[in-house]
């Protein structure tokens, strides 16, 4: 049987209705670092989908027009964000995307003393911009998968408490089968969620 390491803590809570609010606070002060280098920063992960409990961190997406402008990452360290330099890309759905250049991010994570949040800088119209506003947005619209992605999270937080290896290594491929769902979706109601520009 595969052993994992042990890492920290694992803890999935409860839907916390001041996230989406917590999110616009970040966001607002991201617009204000970044101005219009900032294509549209979206609120991502489970945190932003309504009634699903998550871990306690809020998960922003940057999309960039060009994202090795150096300026990007300069201006957000400048401002106090922690620039994760060793973290260049995504290695979700690996199997799906092998060793694909539109996987390429950037991240950062929140000024010292403020909430715990991570900030993924991503190009406009690749693969890894599209994936979290799909999954996003199938787990907003398709209730069922919803509530068995949140079982999921659950049980593996409780077997893998203490392992982030053991919990990504069953909840990755499960994401996998989830996005396939997602697709699916996106054809049918001509999603195009990824291509919006926010201002």
């Amino acid at each position: 049987m595969k052993k994992f390491s042990k890492s920290r803590q694992i803890l999935i809570v409860p839907y916390k209705n001041e996230w989406p609010k917590e999110f616009n606070q970040i966001a607002e002060q991201l617009k204000q670092t970044l101005g219009t280098r900032a294509v549209r920063i979206d609120h991502i992960g489970s945190t932003s989908v309504p009634d699903l409990a998550a871990k306690d961190v809020i998960d922003i997406q940057i999309t960039v027009a060009y994202l090795r402008d150096e300026s990007i990452v300069h201006s957000l360290k400048d401002a106090g964000y922690q620039h994760l330099s060793q973290i260049v890309s995504d290695n979700y759905l690996g199997k799906q995307f092998p060793e694909n250049p539109q996987l390429e991010k950037r991240l950062v994570q929140e000024k010292e003393g403020d909430r715990k949040a991570n900030i993924h800088i991503r190009q406009l119209g690749f693969k890894n911009q599209e994936f979290p506003l799909l999954f996003r947005d199938y787990l907003r619209a398709v209730p069922a998968v919803c509530a068995g992605y949140q079982l999921l999270k659950l049980r593996l937080a409780e077997v893998y408490s203490e392992s982030m290896e053991g919990y990504l290594y069953f909840k990755e491929p499960a994401m996998g089968l989830i996005y396939e769902g997602a697709l699916q979706w996106a054809k049918s109601v001509n999603w195009t969620g990824h291509k919006q520009i926010i201002t």
